[in-house]
C-alpha cells in the first residue's frame, strides 16, 4: 500500500493568514501545509481519509480515478468542509462515506441538499455509513479497523491498516483502546506544537510519549501549526524514529 499525506496542517493551515513569522514566509514547500487529509492506495483500491476545505487543491495533482471510500475522523469543518468538491468523483458512482454516528449526523446537517428527497442536478451523491470502533471493515483489498480516541470530550475515530495506524486530533485515549494498536509499526499522530499544552490536541512531547508507549518503530507527526518551526530545523530536534510529515510525502506501508 502507498500512503500519501495530502495535508499536514491544522484548521488554520500554514501559512496562517496575517502571520509574518519565518515559517509562514518560508519558500520551502515542506513549510506549506494544507488542512489535514491523506490518501491510502493499492493497485486496486483507493481510500481518502478526511475531506477538508483544501481537498480540491489536494486532489488536482493526483490521477483522476475512482475513490472507493472516504473515512472521516470527525465532523469539524477542517476535516469535512470539502465534501461538496468530491462531486467529479461521483461520475464513477455514488460516493461511500464512513464515519461514527456523530459525524454522520454532522454531514447530514451541513450538506442537507445532498440528502434531499428531490436532488438538485449536479449535487454529489453520497452514501453515508455509520461505523463503530473495533468493527473491522474491508474496502476493496484494504482492511480497516476503526479505533476510538478523544478530541477533548468528543469521541472521534482513528484507523488502523495492518501495521500502520492513522490518528489525528487526539488528546487522550482509553486504556482499553491500546490493545487495538498492538503491533503497529508505523504511526501517524497529531502533534500541534512544542510547548503549551492544548485542551483537545497532543503537543509534540505528548505525541512522542504515546508513540513510545505503543511501541511504534516509525512515527510521523501531522496536524502541525507554524509553531513547530522550519521543517529541517524542527526535524533535527526530534528523536530517532520520529519525523514531521509534510504535504505530498509518501510512505510504502
Amino acid at each position: 500500500m502507498k500512503f500519501r499525506f495530502l495535508g499536514t496542517g491544522t484548521s488554520n493551515g500554514v501559512p496562517v493568514i496575517g502571520c509574518d513569522c519565518e515559517v509562514c514566509g518560508s519558500s520551502d514547500a515542506r513549510d506549506k501545509r494544507y488542512r489535514t487529509a491523506a490518501m491510502l492506495e493499492t493497485e486496486h483500491s483507493r481510500v481518502l481519509i478526511d475531506c477538508g476545505p483544501d481537498i480540491r487543491m489536494q486532489l488536482i495533482p493526483l490521477p483522476f480515478r475512482k475513490i472507493d471510500a472516504v473515512l472521516l475522523t470527525h465532523g469539524h469543518y477542517d476535516h469535512v468542509g470539502g465534501i461538496d468538491d468530491l462531486r467529479p468523483y461521483c461520475s464513477f458512482g455514488d460516493m461511500d462515506i464512513y464515519a461514527n454516528d456523530v459525524t454522520v449526523e454532522t454531514v447530514r446537517h451541513n450538506f442537507p441538499y445532498c440528502f434531499a428527497e428531490n436532488l438538485y442536478p449536479g449535487v454529489p451523491k453520497l452514501n453515508l455509513h455509520t461505523i463503530r470502533k473495533h468493527v473491522a471493515m474491508r474496502i476493496g483489498d484494504i482492511d480497516i479497523m476503526p479505533i476510538e480516541v478523544m478530541h477533548d470530550r468528543l469521541p472521534i475515530l482513528g484507523y488502523r491498516f495492518g501495521t500502520m495506524a492513522y490518528i489525528t486530533d487526539m488528546k487522550t485515549i482509553a486504556q482499553d483502546e491500546i490493545a487495538y494498536l498492538e503491533g503497529v509499526e508505523t504511526l501517524v499522530i497529531n502533534a500541534l506544537r512544542w510547548e503549551k499544552p492544548h485542551h483537545s490536541h497532543l503537543i509534540i512531547p505528548e505525541a512522542i510519549d504515546f508513540a513510545r508507549k505503543i511501541g511504534a518503530k516509525r512515527t510521523y507527526l501531522t496536524h502541525l501549526t507554524h509553531k513547530i518551526g522550519l521543517h529541517d530545523k524542527a526535524n533535527a530536534r526530534l528523536p530517532k524514529g520520529f519525523m514531521f510529515a509534510y504535504d505530498g510525502m509518501e510512505l510504502e506501508v
